[in-house]
């Protein structure tokens, strides 16, 4: 016993002989240099890391930031009369601020900035930040509000950074997407999606009605900025989600490249927005409208009404024609028609794909501008009556064209309305159209101003408004 008790037993010198083996290579670690990794580029595809990081550096340096503001005059007997109310709720002397905060894109190295009309929409001072930190004050150079699109000019000169414009005519749904903006002013941002839809109509978006949709997320403040293709190209002007709840769903919606190519033209000649004009009026296809016309699908715009001497009736346009393409690209819808005449210059021709009575025919619409006649012939009026301090202009194509007035063809269109007059008190809109005053029908602004004077016992209006005509009687 004594003697076996002075022995290690066997399983303690196997484990003092590893702890000794751990100590000496340690040690010899630790005295040996520290052997250089080896990078090599990946020798197969399945050794390549897939990332969007590059397309958006080619992207993101033209997507900006851009905040917009106006003083509101300060209403007769508001409530807001404390001056610590009046800088706690943000108002400037004399009235309260309005601001907005929306994104945009940079398309031209002199510093012109797309963004969203309503980003701007009655705003008077804009400002914009780049993705490098530099703030610049900016013009409003052109409004748009059909298309929902306003072009700024940034001041102070110098070379920006530019997005390349894609061809929105060119994606396909199941494209990858990218948007890029400032989401509830939480800094720039990207999501990533796929194009979901194309040529989508969404009434109130804006009025040109024709989108891209898309499942990238897009959220308050990402109006006006990017949706651009996997090789960074722009190919839409992001622009209204569809959500209950305020919040991307992953139904957003952008503007056509194709569309803001036009408008960014226009801005750069200076000149006035001026699209193609029909001169006709359409009709969406039904089942049944497609049965009685003899073909297999409910698809294209139906003619109603040709107006006489305009463009549709200079190309032989008629009254149950049904329009399926223009210049080959195929249209479902009246808005179709019209989004693909947007996107043409004024000039030359576009060519017409039309069935009649069942056959095909081909005919060439003249590019020409909506007509200016009868002339505008803008009138204030004064005086008792209800439209005193309401400004009119005489009904045209162009007026009805640039106005987006529905519904009615004659009569006198509001253009503007003065704050705090009698117009404003019976609560008149800018596009509402007068139609008659008194039963006497309003075929002139000279008209209205003969009619609308002195006091009357009553006053029975007959006003177009929204694609619909309403009748009132007011006090004299």
């Amino acid at each position: 016993m004594t003697a076996a008790a002075g022995k290690q037993p066997n399983f303690l010198r196997r484990a003092a002989l590893a702890f000794a083996l751990v100590a000496m290579a340690s040690g010899a670690a630790a005295q040996a240099p520290r052997r250089q990794e080896t990078r090599q580029a990946p020798q197969a595809a399945s050794e390549v890391v897939l990332s969007f990081a590059p397309v958006v550096k080619k992207a993101q340096p033209a997507v900006v930031n851009v905040y917009a503001s106006r003083v509101e005059k300060r209403p007769r007997g508001s409530r807001f009369q404390d001056p610590f109310l009046d800088q706690f709720f943000g108002a400037a002397p004399g009235g309260q601020s309005a601001r907005s905060l929306g994104s945009g894109v940079l398309v031209d190295a002199s510093g012109l900035v797309v963004t969203n009309f309503h980003v701007i929409e009655n705003m008077t001072d804009v400002k914009v930040a780049l993705a490098d930190k530099r703030e610049f004050d900016a013009d409003i150079v052109l409004r748009d509000q059909r298309t929902d699109i306003a072009v700024l000019r940034l001041k102070g000169g110098g070379e920006f950074p530019v997005i390349e414009l894609g061809d929105s005519d060119a994606i396909e749904v199941g494209d990858i997407a990218l948007a890029i903006g400032d989401p509830f002013g939480v800094g720039q941002t990207v999501t990533q999606g796929i194009v979901s839809a194309l040529a989508r109509t969404q009434g109130g978006i804006s009025e040109s009605g024709f989108f891209i949709q898309t499942d990238a997320a897009i959220n308050p403040g990402n109006s006006g900025g990017a949706l651009v293709d996997i090789k960074g190209r722009l190919i839409g002007v992001n622009s209204a989600i569809y959500s209950q709840t305020g919040s991307s769903v992953g139904i957003g919606f952008a503007i056509p490249v194709n569309i803001v190519r036009v408008v960014v033209a226009a801005a750069k000649n200076g000149q006035k927005l001026r699209r193609p004009w029909l001169g006709a009026s359409l009709q969406a296809v039904t089942r049944e409208i497609a049965e009685s016309l003899g073909v297999d699908r409910a698809s294209g715009a139906l003619v109603t009404e040709v107006v006489k001497d305009g463009p549709a009736d200079k190309a032989g346009l008629k009254g149950g024609d049904l329009i399926l393409s223009v210049d080959e690209q195929a249209v479902d819808t009246p808005e179709s028609v019209g989004y693909r005449l947007s996107t043409k210059p004024i000039g030359g021709l576009a060519s017409l794909t039309v069935s009649r009575a069942g056959k095909p025919l081909t005919l060439k619409l003249p590019l020409q501008p909506a007509a200016e006649i009868p002339a505008r012939d803008p009138v204030k009026l004064r005086g008792a009556s209800p439209f005193a301090g309401a400004t009119v202009v005489n009904l045209s194509p162009a007026v009805i064209e640039d106005m987006s007035i529905q519904g009615v063809s004659e009569g006198v269109v509001i253009t503007e309305v003065e704050e705090g007059s009698a117009a404003a008190a019976v609560n008149f809109q800018k596009g509402d159209v007068v139609l008659s005053v008194n039963d006497v029908k309003v075929r002139s602004t000279r008209d209205l101003e003969r009619i609308a004077v002195g006091r009357r016992g009553y006053w029975k209006l007959e006003i177009g408004r929204g694609g619909e005509v309403m009748t009132t009687v007011l006090g004299g």
